[in-house]
């Protein structure tokens, strides 16, 4: 049984990965080579992660630097970040593209506070529903008689101690991560 406890719970953890990763790459006024994670490059044919293809680098807190190796891939790289959603125009000097980020607007600070606060809300959705199918399994296993009434309740008491640490974590890391959007 313990076993399958650990089971819902590493899914629990892996919850929090996502939303620790979604939450990197949101751009918060500081040079961050997650941002890039999204955008891929026509690089002979095929989809390929900017990371893949160049080394990136944060030489100033709030300039990425993008050098690709083969430098045939500069006007590549310049042309899908142009047509990402980055929001961020590159300075192409021929063999290093500069992303220079710029003070977030306190409007545009609130919008991603805003959209870490989704992140949030659907991270703990997707921690209740985790318990919600642990709990059905094993009422499912009650029903075979492979487990008491008593048994039952215990773990539905356990599932529930789990699922508030795991909402209270979810709550932390996005009061975190506002902190760090509202930080001027």
């Amino acid at each position: 049984m313990k076993g399958e406890y650990n089971e819902y719970e590493s899914k629990m953890k892996k919850t929090v990965e996502v939303l620790d990763h979604d939450f990197s790459t949101l751009r918060a006024g500081r040079a961050n080579a997650a941002v890039l994670e999204r955008i891929q490059v026509d690089y002979y044919g095929s989809p390929t992660p900017i990371a893949q293809i160049a080394s990136v680098s944060v030489p100033e807190p709030r300039v990425l630097t993008i050098q690709p190796w083969d430098i045939s891939a500069l006007k590549l790289i310049d042309r899908a970040i142009q047509s990402s959603d980055l929001g961020i125009n590159p300075q192409n000097d021929g063999k290093v593209i500069r992303l220079v980020f710029p003070q977030l607007t306190e409007e545009r600070r609130r919008e991603l506070v805003r959209q870490v606060h989704k992140f949030g809300e659907d991270s703990k959705v997707s921690i209740r529903n985790i318990r919600r199918d642990a709990i059905e399994r094993f009422k499912a296993q009650k029903k075979k008689s492979e487990i008491t009434e008593d048994d039952l309740k215990i773990i539905e008491k356990d599932f529930q101690e789990l699922t508030d640490k795991y909402c209270k974590e979810i709550d932390a890391h996005a009061a975190k991560k506002e902190k760090e959007l509202m930080e001027l």
